[in-house]
């Protein structure tokens, strides 16, 4: 509740009442003391009547220039907001021609303030959800009653199992535009019914999801991963208790590290299995193990190795998929024996160019 209204509302009241109905409108705090007013030498200046109609609570009419101090003719009221006095609202000009707009200045001057108190409860409360998700992560349970009070009041039980959402904007994507991402992020939340989420800066938002109910709204989140494809990547961590969400975080981080070449933009942990080992290798041994393996390696060379594998080693089915002869294939395969010295027909050097060729798609 706002209990004091600063220089920049009061700025706003006054101009918009300005706009309204054409006189200069002063707004005077409790103390008589302009604060903002349409007439800029007026501004910092005691107010007689102004403090006399905040002390009484009454309305004044002034009939005579100067005939109190810091005074012009006009008509003064007092501004209630949740049963008491929060300022003086004064209208400068005749009082029989401007009473008629003191009950719309009135109007107006609680609106603003209506609206500025809307906007200061939902920056509370994203500054709350904010707060708890980061102590979530970070495993800080320190002040738990507040958190266990913040969690109940989104709607998350104590007692429940939940998943942590991941959306990471990719690193291409221009930040300028990061409203129009975060209205479809919104969007997406509440068509899920999630109500605690929030963004860590600069490119992931964050989310909790009632395990019970994961699988009924798991498609709202593959279409929104595939509507946004060339904009962002989507990961669903494990499910933990709300208390060890840290663990579904970090296996949501783990999960979106796979996401590395492109051609998927939404993944589910559970779902992950030699991506679990390959995403946990190191640069330096990711790049070791390519230039002991497939670094002699054409794109060509490359391609036909891949598909070969996609085909379960079949060289009929390898020879349809690239329209190749049979013989084209096997002097391709023996090229490749010999630039690495591992036969993709031999299961244990198979798996080593199988491994070399999931490492280098994932860089």
């Amino acid at each position: 509740m706002i209990t004091s209204v600063n220089r920049s509302l009061a700025e706003q009241i006054v101009n918009t009442i300005k706009d309204v109905c054409n006189y200069d409108i002063n707004f005077i705090d409790c103390s008589g003391i302009i604060l903002a007013s349409t007439n800029p030498a007026r501004i910092g200046t005691f107010h007689e009547i102004g403090l006399k109609a905040a002390q009484t609570g009454t309305s004044i009419e002034v009939t005579e220039d100067d005939s109190f101090s810091g005074t012009q003719k006009g008509i003064n009221m007092p501004l209630y907001h949740e049963g008491r006095i929060l300022a003086v609202i004064g209208i400068t000009g005749v009082p029989d021609q401007i009473r008629k707009y003191a009950y719309l200045a009135e109007r107006i001057t609680n609106l603003l303030i209506r609206e500025q108190e809307l906007n200061q409860y939902s920056r509370r409360e994203a500054d709350k959800k904010h707060f708890v998700l980061q102590s979530l992560i970070q495993n800080d349970t320190s002040n738990r009653d507040y958190l266990s009070n913040s969690l109940e009041t989104f709607h998350i039980g104590l007692n429940r199992s939940y998943r942590l959402i991941l959306i990471r904007i990719n690193s291409r994507y221009n930040l300028t535009n990061l409203s129009l991402i975060e209205q479809k992020t919104q969007e997406m939340f509440a068509l899920a019914g999630i109500s605690l989420f929030t963004f860590f800066y600069p490119r992931d938002f964050v989310a909790l999801i009632n395990t019970e109910t994961y699988q009924k709204q798991a498609f709202i989140f593959h279409t929104f991963a595939n509507e946004n494809a060339s904009i962002l990547q989507v990961a669903v961590g494990k499910s933990t208790p709300v208390f060890q969400v840290h663990h579904s975080y970090e296996s949501a981080l783990t999960a979106i590290n796979t996401l590395t070449n492109g051609s998927e933009n939404f993944t589910l942990f559970d779902d992950l299995t030699l991506q679990l080992i390959l995403s946990s290798v190191t640069d330096d041994t990711r790049n070791h193990f390519l230039q002991k393996t497939i670094s002699g390696l054409s794109t060509q060379d490359l391609d036909i190795i891949k598909v070969y594998f996609s085909e379960d080693m079949s060289l009929i089915r390898t020879c349809d998929k690239l329209y190749l002869h049979k013989n084209t294939l096997q002097y391709k395969l023996n090229r490749i024996h010999k630039i690495t010295g591992l036969n993709p027909r031999k299961f244990q050097d198979a798996v080593l160019l199988y491994l070399a060729v999931l490492l280098r798609t994932n860089l």
